[in-house]
């Protein structure tokens, strides 16, 4: 497991801070749900949810990501083995309450929100102050999608998240109807990401393959099939990737602030006020390895945050 050390550097000195479990877990959870997009990249919905006398529990957080998945968050201020167990006994309810939980999307974000509910891939986020390598083991046998989120207090405000494992897990149980893309998806309404991949030319297929090949250099970004897109991530989304093969075209969507990037017409825009169905403020349209070349610089900023 790889250890997450933070430093006091003054007058050339460095100083380890030592980090340090939170004093009670309900602390822990309060603080993430306060901040849950910030941190995690999924707006919250309800804290301490029953599930009621069949599956009798009280699921610590629910929410829904960036990317429109529904996610179960679980907390321990110690070690997550148990945590993990309890995170996939909750699996079961969510399959069964769809209703229920869109109901509470409904709530909190409205129907818009609803409509864009991804039940392809559910989501599980175990928080701890620490895992095993056998945790790691374990999720990657279970074959279901879990994230493994190490904490630690550092003190003075500081609280660190490193994410130690992420498993995409095999073909969902959550069967559902493909939802009808918007237009924005380029003429493939009703199809998938991976339907519209399949089709398309070997060109374009080719030209992905050097882009997944860039946006996952860095080791540490996972790649993750979504109903509408291809997510990569770390905690957060940092990129995803649409077709148009009509066009010849790679829709790319990255975190990078559009007011620090000179916008060329039909190649960057800023999409903050316009609907599409990707994630990140910029797209970037790539048809040519030129185009890819020249996007290079924005997909390193958008993978490091800056």
């Amino acid at each position: 497991m790889n250890e997450l050390k933070l430093f006091r550097i003054a007058d050339g000195e460095a100083s380890e801070i030592q980090g340090a479990a939170v004093p009670l877990e309900r602390q822990l959870q309060t603080l993430i749900e306060r901040n849950m997009e910030a941190m995690l990249g999924i707006r919250f919905l309800a804290s301490e949810y029953s599930t009621g006398a069949r599956h009798r529990g009280r699921i610590d957080s629910l929410g829904l990501d960036e990317s429109g998945n529904p996610v179960i968050v679980e907390y321990k201020r110690s070690t997550g083995r148990a945590v993990i167990t309890q995170a996939l006994s909750y699996l079961s309810w969510l399959r069964d309450q769809r209703h229920e939980f869109e109901g509470l999307v409904n709530d909190r974000l409205g129907g818009r929100a609803v409509a864009l509910v991804d039940w392809s891939s559910p989501r599980l986020v175990c928080v701890a102050g620490d895992f095993s390598p056998h945790d790691v083991h374990a999720v990657e046998e279970i074959g279901r999608r879990i994230d493994l989120v190490r904490y630690r207090d550092f003190g003075g405000g500081l609280l660190a998240l490193q994410l130690v494992a992420s498993v995409a897990g095999s073909a969902s149980i959550f069967h559902a109807p493909v939802a009808a893309a918007s237009a924005t998806s380029g003429g493939t309404r009703g199809k998938s990401v991976q339907q519209i991949y399949d089709e398309s030319p070997e060109t374009l297929q080719d030209l992905y393959a050097d882009l997944d090949a860039l946006l996952i250099s860095s080791g540490d970004v996972q790649k993750e099939f979504q109903l509408h897109y291809i997510a990569y991530r770390k905690i957060k989304n940092v990129a995803t990737v649409r077709f148009q093969p009509r066009s010849h075209t790679l829709v790319l969507n990255l975190k990078v602030d559009p007011d620090t990037v000179e916008l060329s017409d039909g190649f960057t825009r800023d999409v903050r006020r316009i609907g599409c169905l990707g994630t990140g403020p910029l797209e970037v349209r790539i048809r040519s390895q030129k185009d890819l070349a020249s996007a290079a610089e924005l997909v390193q900023r958008s993978v490091e945050g800056r």
